[in-house]
């Protein structure tokens, strides 16, 4: 297995074939969520995935700070279906703070993240900071980390 990092233009097209696919099986028909994907914040972000065997397990992708909101974000978190409840997604998580703090040098992060995941959050040192509200018909909470 292999973590891989990269900005989007540092991404080959099968790598993003795989992103966009598992984005579409994990968001769209799993969750029942018809959403625009493609919003325009990929070519601006950082992709943090493990693959496996031609496949990708796990997915997040970092924006920066101005673009979702003004501190640092992390969205599309997901594990796949088969993936899931084997600590992917925390390592994904820790990875993904730890480059952000480290080699970004930046102290926050915002997410909005499914309500039914505010706790696996908070263990990461994220605190809640709104009311919860829908996003595409499910229950999110915006969720801040800062040092």
């Amino acid at each position: 297995m292999n973590w891989v990092l990269k900005k989007f233009e540092e991404l080959n097209i099968e790598e993003l074939y795989k992103i966009l696919q598992v984005r579409s099986e994990v968001f769209v028909l799993e969750q029942e969520c018809l959403y625009q994907d493609c919003d325009g914040k990929d070519e601006i972000s950082y992709h943090l995935f493990l693959e496996h065997d031609g496949e990708v397990l796990c997915y997040l992708r970092i924006i920066p700070r101005g673009i979702s909101y003004d501190e640092m974000s992390i969205g599309r978190v997901l594990v796949s279906k088969n993936r899931r409840k084997k600590g992917l997604a925390r390592e994904m998580m820790v990875i993904a703070i730890d480059f952000i703090e480290r080699k970004l040098n930046e102290k926050s992060i915002r997410i909005s993240g499914q309500k039914y995941l505010v706790d696996f959050y908070k263990q990461l040192g994220f605190k809640e900071v709104s009311d919860v509200y829908l996003e595409d018909g499910i229950e999110h909470v915006e969720m801040l980390y800062s040092k």
